[in-house]
């Protein structure tokens, strides 16, 4: 057991010479944990998109709230030295604009104001800080929650379903009813994606509603273990509370088009002439997939002077007429089905410059007409292209 030491002890080691250091347990605040919480979500951000969080309409709403908080704490003197360690990214350095920093004064239902969320008064007869015992244990059960020791088994779910938002692919509606609390399921809770890991056995709790104990990560690498209903009852509760709908390929067929973009497409399938090594090996199941409104032969046109036709000749192999549809979303799609078979591939253009092309795929055409059935009969949400079977499969 170790011993601590008197005075005298100390004394004597001043005598010796020895500094004796006495050292103090440091203890935070709950305003200053949640400074150090939400500079870290702003760090995540950067490391994610190589850029500070920006302000505008355009920017998502997570996006927004980052920028208005790193604006609070590069113009509050008590958060810019509480956090100042921690910046090994230069993020404090920025110096915001006027108009920015003007943020810092507002109260929270400003703030979200100025981010273009209504917030409602309630009644002056609301006893809205009374909360009854299961809206306490949700809370507390929402507020526990501990590091996630696997999150990048998550994170690349996390940046899929932004990609698939950003894509269209996927959209949030409110939240309504506990049955849509299902293991694969993502939601957005308290600002935050949340995503369902994990369901144990249903059982009925005190009051004989059904319930079930659910594993819950969050998109900042947290997770809780949580109840089925305290899940429910917080989604219910917060007033941007929504959910995430399952991938599908969306308005693709309709009787309008978004902006910029007209109601007709063809898909095109293209075959490389090139010489690489890896097109040589691989010429009858590489393909470039893509969605043009025009003549396809036009838009083939020099290809030996782009890199993203691999600087090369190329035959077409397969055109699809489709019509009444959004191109982009199409696109988009098809390119997301087949991700994973996508070809990993550095080209130099006439310049001397590094592209990357986006568009080569390691896939037999029959599996390209198997997805193009699947997406004029609407059911192509429903599989997955599995490279090792060369083929779509339903998804389990």
């Amino acid at each position: 057991m170790a011993k601590e030491f008197t005075e005298d002890d100390d004394a004597l080691l001043a005598e010796l010479g020895v500094e004796v250091e006495v050292k103090k347990t440091a203890t935070r605040t709950p305003l200053e944990e949640r400074t150090i919480a939400g500079f870290e979500e702003i760090q995540r951000f950067f490391e994610e998109h190589g850029r500070v969080p920006q302000h505008g309409e355009t920017r998502d709403i997570f996006e927004r709230l980052y920028a208005v908080r790193l604006d609070r704490i590069r113009t509050q003197p008590v958060s810019h030295a509480l956090v100042a360690a921690m910046d090994h990214q230069g993020l404090l350095s920025d110096a915001s604009s006027p108009a920015e920093s003007a943020t810092d004064e507002l109260d929270d239902d400003a703030l979200l104001a100025e981010l273009g969320i209504e917030v409602e008064t309630p009644p002056i007869t609301e006893l809205k800080h009374v909360r009854s015992t299961a809206e306490k244990r949700a809370a507390e059960e929402i507020a526990n929650r501990e590091r996630c020791e696997d999150f990048d088994t998550f994170k690349p779910l996390f940046e899929q379903v932004q990609k698939d938002l950003n894509t269209d692919l996927r959209e949030t509606r409110p939240f309504e009813r506990k049955a849509e609390i299902e293991p694969g399921r993502f939601f957005i809770l308290g600002g935050q994606k949340t995503y369902v890991a994990e369901m144990g056995e249903k059982f009925p709790n005190e009051k004989g509603h059904i319930d079930a104990r659910l594993r819950v990560i969050f998109d900042n690498g947290t997770e809780s273990n949580m109840l089925m209903r305290s899940l429910q009852r917080a989604l219910n509760k917060d007033e941007a509370g929504r959910r995430i709908t399952d991938p599908s390929a969306g308005p693709l067929f309709a009787d309008h088009t978004a902006d910029r973009d007209e109601a007709s497409g063809t898909i095109y399938v293209l075959r490389s002439k090139s010489s690489l090594p890896i097109v040589t090996e691989n010429r009858d199941v590489l393909h470039k997939i893509g969605v043009t409104s025009g003549k396809v032969e036009r838009r083939i046109a020099n290809t030996k002077l782009d890199p993203t036709f691999l600087m090369a000749e190329v035959e077409i192999v397969a055109t699809y007429e489709l019509y009444n549809i959004n191109r982009s979303k199409l696109e988009n799609l098809i390119h997301r089905i087949f991700d994973p078979a996508r070809l990993d591939i550095e080209i130099k253009d006439r310049f001397g410059n590094p592209i990357t092309p986006r568009e080569w795929f390691l896939v037999p055409l029959f599996a390209i007409d198997q997805a193009v059935e699947k997406i004029r009969d609407g059911s192509i949400a429903g599989y997955r292209y599995v490279p090792q079977e060369a083929s779509l499969v339903e998804r389990s």
